[in-house]
């Protein structure tokens, strides 16, 4: 490959970066190419690699934009900025609905040391199992369809949010006792020795790749609209955000939430975070977000019977 077509892929990498919140979402490729987005710096030693067999400085010159901009977007998370401390300690983890250990799940989240537990995709077979597992580390605990919290400190004001799962005339017919089935978020108020906290849990719709559709990401984007209005309206000033999300938080289709909320990992967490899948993490989709409160620490807990990895952070007032 000549030295001239490598300087031209090295800037048209860079400037990709640089602007992808300018790409079309057509087929949500603007949310697939910024879901993946820190996987696009493995280019850089590609092309590098390129450059330096062919010979060509200006390839070399070149890719000094791509890493640049890849810094500057993701230089910040390269640091462990955890902190000592911490009032309460919080974990998230979608706990699979094919998990084959339950029970053993449980008893890894309880020996996690978590003052408030939030767990999504729990299944009807399986909630019982959880309840049992979990009863005597949590005293306190609401499930609301398939979300659940789980803390040590007393819960009131508990609530299904809706993020309008069921919409347009099919799910205006559902009774609510249906819809509380498949409910997949809540919010509720921990008791805490330094006031109360309002603490939302939630599971937003899948995405989905396919060739007639590309990127699917409506039910995604749909629930997280309905999510960011329903923070907007708390009143609660101290807010923490657990759950499977289905996306990274440099996806445009939270921009509602992210305006509000800050990521733990992002302030206080040592590297990427990725959590998903277990078998190979790609990307950070099961998230802690906070409002009011200072996170001190983000890490990973080992990997459970799930196919994603528990989150956990330590907050602080």
């Amino acid at each position: 490959m000549r030295g001239s077509v490598l300087a031209a892929l090295a800037l048209v990498l860079g400037l990709l970066m640089l602007s992808h919140a300018q790409i079309t979402d057509r087929g949500g490729l603007g949310s697939l190419v910024e879901t993946f987005l820190p996987w696009f710096g493995l280019f850089v030693p590609v092309l590098l690699a390129a450059a330096l067999w062919r010979r060509s400085a200006s390839a070399v010159v070149a890719l000094l934009l791509p890493v640049t901009v890849w810094l500057s977007l993701f230089g910040g998370l390269l640091d462990d900025k955890s902190r000592s401390g911490g009032d309460l300690t919080v974990v998230s983890h979608n706990v699979g609905a094919e998990n084959p250990d339950p029970a053993g799940t449980a008893r890894d989240l309880a020996a996690s040391g978590a003052d408030v537990l939030a767990l999504e995709e729990l299944t009807a077979e399986a909630r019982g199992t959880y309840e049992k597992g979990l009863a005597k580390a949590y005293p306190h605990h609401t499930v609301q369809g398939t979300v659940g919290l789980w803390s040590k400190l007393p819960l009131s004001d508990t609530q299904p949010v809706d993020i309008k799962q069921d919409v347009g005339p099919l799910g205006d017919t559902k009774p609510t006792e249906v819809k509380m089935a498949d409910n997949r978020a809540l919010r509720t108020t921990v008791a805490t020795a330094k006031g109360p906290l309002a603490v939302y849990v939630a599971h937003l719709g899948s995405v989905r790749v396919n060739p007639r559709a590309g990127f699917w990401t409506d039910s995604r984007d749909r629930n997280a609209q309905a999510l960011g209005k329903a923070l907007a309206a708390e009143r609660n000033e101290r807010v923490v955000l657990l759950g499977d999300l289905n996306g990274t938080m440099d996806d445009r289709a939270f921009a509602g939430i992210t305006s509000q909320l800050t990521s733990a990992q992002d302030t206080a967490g040592d590297g990427f975070g990725f959590s998903w899948p277990t078998s190979f993490p790609m990307v950070r989709i099961d998230q802690i977000l906070v409002r009011g409160v200072e996170p001190k620490s983000s890490w990973l807990l080992p990997e459970t019977g799930s196919d994603h990895l528990p989150v956990a952070a330590g907050i602080s007032w």
